[in-house]
């Protein structure tokens, strides 16, 4: 839809507008990847961007995008793609 309706140079986030900390989207890859290890967490770096949103309204606006699939929903099906096409 994007490469056939947009045409513009600014950039568009195609995503949902869910907001997540980045520590909950580690968890819940590790989650999804069956993951049994252990995530730490070097407090003594520094913290880059704690949490991510898209806005996604230029693609609203501009080609009506809209997220249909569930974040989790959408994160596994990538998961499990990449699983059969590494």
């Amino acid at each position: 839809m994007a490469t056939e309706a947009y045409d513009d140079p600014e950039p568009v986030n195609l995503g949902s507008e869910m907001e997540i900390s980045v520590m909950a989207l580690a968890e819940l890859i590790c989650e999804l990847c069956r993951f049994r290890g252990e995530l730490r967490w070097d407090a003594s770096k520094l913290d880059g961007q704690p949490r991510r949103c898209l806005d996604v309204t230029r693609a609203a606006e501009r080609f009506g995008f809209r997220a249909k699939t569930d974040f989790r929903e959408g994160l596994r099906e990538t998961i499990e793609w990449h699983g059969r096409n590494r």
